[in-house]
């Protein structure tokens, strides 16, 4: 082995493990991998920025801005009032969504897909009073599996795509991934609608966290300021830390009879004036002590919260979000915004008490409350996605025909040949934004930065690994390892290898990685790349069983209150069901003689 191969091949393991330790940010980790990877000369300084102009990252950031513009025109909204009906069996229910997930995420980004149905099945699961763990998985899974079906699916297929054209002069067309992806996806999808959902446990199926989430009764409490009492003339905001100490929130002020706008954070307090706050009842009992205030007549008087002009807001949070790490508090999300977190549910536990110092992880499910007027937007700089039907949203459904018709025409070219794909979907893009279905402010908003790092980053180290001759090794390494078998055994041999990475790691960097290797166990075989990078692109979008494989099975792991073992349970039986179809139909649709020949 060489000295660059050892040096690349070590800065890949650290990467691995930190990916898989998952305490820093994949796009941090990348980042830091190519800057190693620079310092230290195995990756030349002209190569060092390519990644971020590659075709596969410029495509995944279009394809984002499109998805937004197909959620903004109210396309999504449209497809499901026709195909949802709420008076459906379970069964029938979970293969309606997951059918339409699937074929939503072949054209859209499929984590826009699973946040704009999440609410969706929410709202029918709180409808038919059952858990929504039930029908959660599945949807996520369908999403997955959609994304298999054409190019623009899921950045794996773009990676894959870009490498091919590397490799044989022509990359993989639109529909060029459909056979074999249709194939799978149509067989996920009857798996999980049929057995699937059934192996969730029990537990589980038993467990409703939103409804557990919002149920505040006897958390909530209103004390009376008498006179000389010490908090008379100071600020709401003032008596934080006090209430902290006591594991209480004040949450608003009633003032002779009155409830006073929004959270009264900068209200001074008079004698006669009322605090509502939100706590456990021994909490309470230590701060009427603490502050010397009084129980209301009307209190022992918990009861859920109320204000005309305040609201209560469920959000997920996924990864990358602006508050996933860090806390309430240090977020200051209450003094800058006049909103308070009031609970948080992880994994089906809930916490209520010091929530706001609580580090949120990704997945959690956050209750907010605020100010009706103010609450989406807040929930958008934090960067979580609501978990119920986005009312105050306001959907342009007259330029819905003009979003399909300008992005049918950009796929129609593109598959044609008549357009590369980036400038299709630029074009698409430009028309969008000038027809305002875009907002400018909301094209940056659009593109998920922490992919395009991503991908900008691995991208130098992949073709770094290649031209060092490190891909020719490992895939002599596996040829050797199944000398004397067919080249179809090989195949199957990096399916699984492949898939199993990218169940710990993202599945986009485990494309960067493992298609150039596909590409050269083709040529030590002395067979056509085209199954082996097919192979590639399958397994790479097959993460089914943990939580942290796929940014979707990671923003159902709070609202379905799964955990972290609840996964393989569904996933195991359908990435072996995957292997056994797409392993034949690749072969039939790409055979392994080179062409040509």
């Amino acid at each position: 082995m060489k000295a660059d191969q050892a040096i690349l091949f070590g800065l890949l393991g650290v990467v691995f493990v930190l990916l898989i330790w998952g305490r820093w940010r994949y796009d941090l980790v990348a980042f830091l991998a190519l800057t190693m990877a620079l310092l230290t000369g195995v990756v030349p300084p002209d190569q060092a920025f390519v990644g971020f102009g590659h075709p596969a990252t410029v495509i995944v950031a279009m394809v984002l801005i499109v998805s937004r513009a197909l959620c903004n025109a109210g396309v999504v909204e449209l497809v499901a009032r026709h195909f949802l009906n709420g008076t459906q069996r379970l069964a029938a229910h979970i293969g309606t969504m997951a059918g339409l997930a699937a074929a939503l995420s072949a054209f859209m980004n499929n984590v826009a897909a699973l946040a704009l149905l999440m609410p969706v099945d929410l709202e029918a699961a709180a409808k038919g009073k059952r858990s929504p763990a039930l029908t959660l998985m599945p949807l996520s899974f369908a999403t997955i599996l959609g994304g298999m079906i054409t190019l623009i699916g899921t950045p794996p297929n773009i990676v894959i795509a870009a490498f091919r054209k590397d490799a044989v002069g022509e990359s993989f067309g639109m529909f060029d991934f459909t056979p074999v992806g249709l194939a799978c996806a149509v067989v996920g999808v009857l798996f999980v609608a049929t057995l699937g959902w059934r192996w969730i446990p029990a537990p589980r199926r038993e467990h409703n966290t939103a409804k557990e989430l919002f149920d505040l009764e006897g958390y909530v409490a209103e004390l009376k300021v008498p006179e000389g009492s010490a908090v008379v003339g100071k600020r709401v905001r003032e008596l934080d830390d006090a209430a902290e100490e006591q594991g209480c929130e004040i949450v608003g002020v009633i003032r002779r009879g009155h409830r006073l706008p929004g959270l009264a954070r900068g209200v001074e307090l008079a004698k006669g004036d009322v605090l509502v706050l939100q706590a456990k009842p021994e909490g309470i009992d230590k701060l009427v002590g603490a502050l010397g205030l009084e129980y209301t007549r009307a209190d022992r008087g918990r009861g859920p919260l109320t204000g005309e002009d305040l609201s209560l807001l469920e959000v997920v949070v996924p990864p990358g979000a602006r508050i996933a790490g860090r806390s309430a508090l240090s977020l200051r999300l209450l003094y800058d915004h006049g909103v308070t977190l009031l609970g948080v549910s992880r994994q089906g536990v809930r916490f209520t008490e010091r929530v706001r110092k609580l580090e949120i992880q990704p997945g959690d499910v956050l209750l907010l409350l605020g100010p009706r007027e103010q609450l989406p937007d807040t929930a958008s700089w934090l960067g979580g996605l609501p978990l119920a039907e986005r009312g105050l949203q306001v959907l342009q459904r007259r330029k819905a025909g003009l979003a399909l018709a300008v992005f049918g025409t950009a796929v129609v070219l593109a598959s044609l040949g008549l357009l590369k794909l980036t400038v299709a979907l630029a074009s698409a893009v430009g028309v969008l934004v000038a027809a305002n279905v875009v907002p400018i402010r909301q094209v940056y908003e659009s593109i998920e930065w922490s992919v395009i790092v991503l991908l900008g980053s691995m991208i130098p180290l992949g073709m770094a690994l290649e031209q060092t001759g490190g891909t020719a090794l490992i895939a002599h390494q596996l040829v050797a390892a199944a000398s004397g078998l067919p080249p179809s055994v090989v195949l199957l041999a990096l399916v699984v290898v492949t898939m199993t990475l990218s169940d710990v790691l993202n599945n986009t960097a485990t494309a960067v990685i493992a298609a150039p290797i596909a590409v050269d166990i083709a040529r030590q075989l002395k067979v056509s790349p085209d199954p082996f990078l097919m192979g590639v692109a399958v397994a790479a979008s097959c993460a089914f069983l943990t939580p942290i494989g796929h940014k979707n099975n990671t923003l159902i792991l709070g609202p379905g209150g799964y955990r972290f073992g609840d996964y393989w349970r569904m996933g195991l039986p359908l990435e072996i069901l995957i292997v056994l179809v797409s392993i034949p139909m690749i072969l039939w649709v790409w055979p392994l003689t080179p062409p040509g020949q």
